[in-house]
């Protein structure tokens, strides 16, 4: 049996040490000049702590078995690749509707009023992107 908890630990500094080695190509420079990899080294060594305190943890705590909910994972699959083709051809306001009512059939529970939230507020956040940042988002 393939333990959760050692397997999410061993993820996560997996990813850390890919940004963090990724990020080492680029300049350092200094805390009063920083250079392009100082932000992404910084941020991937405070994961790769979070990683080991994981890993760690996972020999303490009770073994949780490891299982892949395909089911889930290809309706979140699905609903980026949603969301990707319906902002490309249409506009990115029904792309957010079309990732946010596929995403949340992974649930266990669907509520279309919680949907509408959901998409109202993503679709706010875009259009504050769009409008206070100058963003060039297709919204409509």
């Amino acid at each position: 049996m393939i333990d959760r908890n050692l397997a999410r630990g061993l993820f996560l500094a997996a990813i850390a040490l890919s940004f963090g080695l990724g990020s080492l190509r680029y300049s350092i420079g200094d805390f009063s000049r920083p250079g392009p990899g100082l932000f992404p080294l910084m941020i991937s060594s405070v994961l790769l702590l979070i990683a080991v305190a994981v890993i760690v943890r996972s020999f303490f705590v009770e073994r949780e078995a490891l299982h892949f909910p395909v089911k889930n994972i290809t309706l979140l699959l699905a609903s980026l690749c949603g969301f990707a083709l319906v902002s490309h051809f249409l506009n990115m306001t029904l792309g957010i509707v079309v990732m946010v009512f596929i995403c949340t059939l992974a649930g266990d529970s669907y509520s279309v009023w919680r949907n509408v939230k959901i998409c109202a507020a993503l679709i706010a956040v875009a259009f504050a992107f769009q409008r206070l940042l100058g963003l060039n988002l297709p919204l409509f």
